[in-house]
């Protein structure tokens, strides 16, 4: 027998296993698949103050071992997914649940988590100041040590559930701002976010996304992810959700011995909806093809 479970500040998860906020809708969608249940927990869709309908299409683009996104943060509002997508989700989904939190300013951040930090269902709270489909807030709260401060002090403030900030993979020192976020008091530091990338159409020849930009994610990020995962975790002392294009159990693994305590999958979600479950039942295999007994044993273990 092997220990598949995890704990993220006093939250214990059967297994290290979580969707990424983003690739799994509100979760019900999922649940009618197979279920949910089996997973460690999901990061629900990032949340905003008010209802957004996103960016203009197209907002996706194709790329090898990858795809490019610019959604925009597409969602009906904090409000409303206190009144309607959490009551649909305690109907398929008996675990706490990541409570993915975005803005455009601090008061955003505050006023969401506020709210939010009141719902049983939310075990953590997850505070993305790394979108970068959006302009203004998102990601630009999160590019420099003394705003990611300065969000996460003030989120502090009015939650009492574990706070973990989610930051941008688009910085030249990305453990600086991990750093910084601890020193404010977060609990846990998830990342990476997507990279920033494009596509341009040979036809039109112009940009591919409305957007020109957008979120480069897949299989191909993962060796950039474990780079900024293993560079974190030599600089802070708090848990690590690690993700970037993890889409197998080996990936897993490979991302918790860089020093992710629990492990997102994202854009593979989009590939194969049934990959999260795959993973959890391919987990104690792989795990006892290396003889790991405990995946706690393992985390940053390569350092």
């Amino acid at each position: 027998m092997v220990n598949t479970k995890v704990n993220l500040s006093g939250l214990e998860l059967s297994n290290p296993i979580i969707p990424a906020s983003g690739t799994f809708g509100y979760g019900y969608e999922f649940a009618e698949l197979y279920d949910i249940n089996i997973l460690g927990s999901f990061s629900f869709k990032g949340t905003t103050l008010e209802p957004r309908f996103g960016n203009p299409t197209p907002r996706i683009a194709e790329t090898p071992s990858g795809m490019i996104n610019a959604v925009g943060l597409q969602n009906p509002g904090i409000d409303k997914v206190i009144s309607e997508e959490l009551p649909k989700l305690k109907k398929c989904f008996n675990k706490k649940v990541v409570a993915n939190i975005s803005g455009f300013c601090i008061d955003e951040y505050v006023e969401c988590c506020r709210k939010i930090d009141k719902e049983e269902q939310v075990g953590i709270i997850e505070v993305n100041i790394s979108c970068p489909n959006v302009h203004g807030g998102g990601m630009a709260l999160g590019t420099s040590p003394e705003m990611a401060a300065a969000v996460t002090k003030a989120v502090k403030e009015v939650t009492t559930k574990p706070v973990y900030m989610k930051l941008t993979p688009n910085v030249t020192d990305i453990a600086s701002i991990a750093k910084a976020c601890e020193e404010a008091g977060a609990d846990g530091i998830s990342l990476t976010n997507t990279f920033l990338g494009m596509r341009i159409d040979l036809r039109s020849k112009k940009p591919v996304l409305a957007n020109k930009f957008g979120g480069f994610s897949g299989p191909a990020i993962l060796p950039q992810a474990l780079r900024l995962v293993y560079l974190v975790y030599e600089a802070v002392d708090i848990p690590i959700i690690g993700m970037g294009g993890v889409s197998t159990a080996e990936d897993v693994i490979e991302m918790m011995l860089a020093g992710a305590t629990a492990v997102q999958v994202g854009a593979a979600n989009l590939v194969d909806p049934y990959v999260c479950r795959d993973i959890i039942e391919a987990l104690p295999a792989v795990m006892e093809k290396y003889g790991i007994k405990d995946l706690n044993d393992i985390i940053g273990g390569a350092h």
